[in-house]
Formats: structure tokens, sequence, C-alpha cells
């Protein structure tokens, strides 16, 4: 039986079995404990789920994560400690130094800094162009090391609403991934995977947190972007990680889990932006 967006609001991401908490538990563990070092092994390798180390993932931060990918209507789904650090991993995750990235220039002002200053001194340059180009402008600014488009469902503060389904559609044509933040709209109001967009961010400090306690982000993936087709142009996710014991992430979690795996794994454990439990009372 299909929920509604209301009960996914309350009951998504979590079933509590008899006798558990009807409330999702705040896990403030910064580890976690098993009997063998065969069992960690399985965990270091990725070849078992479960949590070793709350940098790399924490129930509590899952199951809030589950609750934000099944509104969405994703496959996968992860929190970080805030709005800039998931529009910083979601591009990150697959793209470079020497790579460049399509953006409407209707986005909201921090994160118009973090790519035209910040990732720009690491190699990845962006091209923005206005929510209302026409379809020549926007072709025009595509090149053969684009990586990614980046939009916002409803921009902050100009509240420039993008046409979701039209940037898709340039994105698919060039063999890229259209992400969107949907931080204003939220998927009460808009579920952009619906109009053809790949990737969605939050920041969950704003709608989603509402009564302004906690900063923190999320990064949902939908899981229909084929990154298999494009092996040349995604070598972090086609081709194994020899950072992470040699694990090439498509062929070990396909489609649906590749993505955030990555992110998680590689991004996660590197740069730490993770979010804290104790943040969260979603």
């Amino acid at each position: 039986m299909s929920k509604r967006i209301g009960t996914k609001c309350v009951q998504g991401g979590y079933t509590p079995g008899n006798g558990e908490p009807r409330q999702v538990p705040i896990i403030q563990s910064t580890t976690f404990k098993y009997a063998t070092s065969e069992d960690m092994g399985k965990l270091f390798d990725l070849e078992a789920s479960g949590y070793f180390y709350s940098r790399l993932q924490n129930p509590t931060c899952d199951t809030v994560a589950a609750k934000i990918c099944e509104l969405e209507g994703g496959t996968a789904a992860m929190l970080t400690s805030s709005g800039q650090a998931a529009s910083f991993f979601s591009i990150f995750n697959i793209a470079s130094c020497g790579d460049h990235i399509v953006c409407s220039s209707a986005i909201y002002g921090g994160t118009y800094n973090l790519f035209a200053v910040t990732m720009k001194r690491m190699g990845i340059e962006f091209t923005f162009v206005s929510p209302d180009c026409t379809d020549e402008e926007l072709d025009a600014a595509f090149r053969k090391n684009t990586k990614a488009v980046f939009g916002e469902t409803i921009a902050n503060p100009a509240l420039a609403v993008l046409d979701i389904e039209r940037f898709a559609n340039a994105a698919h044509a060039h063999g890229v991934p259209l992400i969107i933040d949907n931080t204003f709209a939220t998927p009460v109001n808009c579920r952009p995977f619906e109009w053809g967009a790949d990737i969605v961010t939050h920041s969950t400090t704003k709608y989603m947190d509402g009564h302004g306690s906690g900063v923190g982000g999320c990064i949902v993936d939908s899981g229909n972007f084929d990154w298999t087709r494009y092996p040349d142009k995604f070598p972090g996710l086609c081709t194994p990680d020899e950072s992470y014991h040699g694990v090439t992430y498509t062929e070990r979690f396909g489609l649906a889990g590749a993505y955030i795996t990555k992110a998680t794994a590689q991004l996660m454990r590197d740069f730490g932006s993770i979010q804290s439990p104790k943040t969260l009372t979603m």
C-alpha cells in the first residue's frame, strides 16, 4: 500500500519491531563492538552492512537519511554536517581537478561562492547560466569535460523556479546527471526525480529542521543515472578505488547504491563532514 506524504514524514525510514522504541533512538556512540576481527574486516571491506565508526555511518543518521530518501523517492541517501557539505559532496563525488560543471546562476549565495571561488581553487570550473536561458544558450554551456548540471528547485533567496525537466533533458543529452537542491521546495511540494533529476540535495537546517536547532544536510540518489554508460567520464564510480581495497562501486553496489556508497566510504571518510545524531529530532 502506498503511503501518503504525511505518513512518510512521520513513519518513513523507521519500522520498529516488537518491543523496540516507537521513537528513533539517538545512538551517540562513536564506535561499535564486534565479537571477531573477521566481522570487522567484512565491514571495512564493504562486504557486510553494519556500523563500526560514526564518521562513516551511524544508525540514527541512517534512519533519518532513509526517511528523506523515502520522501524523495530515491534509492539511497546520506546525511552531512550542513547543506554546504551536501552541495560540495554532490559535485566532488563525480568531479575533480580539470573538470567542468554547468550551473544555474540563480542559487544560494553561499553555494555560488563554494562553486565559483573555493572549488575553482581546486581546479573545477563552473559555467553559470540563467534559469531562463534559451535552449541554445544552455546547450552551448556544455564542454567535453562537463560532469554534471546543478540547480535549485526554488532559488534562495531569488525564488526563481527552475524548469527541472528542461535542464534534465539537456544534462542527459550530454551524458551527465542533473543535481537539484530541493531545500526550499522540500519533497512535500516537489519531488525532482519525477521531473528527471538524478540527485537531490537538501539543507535540512531549513524546513526539515523546522525549529532552528540543528544544522544539517542530505544527499539523495535516484538510482536512475547509468554511470556505466560513461565509464571514461565517471572513473571514480566505474573503476577500482585503490583507496578502498580496490572496490568498483557500480559493480559492488549497482546503480541504486554506487553513488552514495562512494560518497560515504571515500568523501565522508576523508572530509569527516558528519551529522551528529544528537542534533536529529526529526
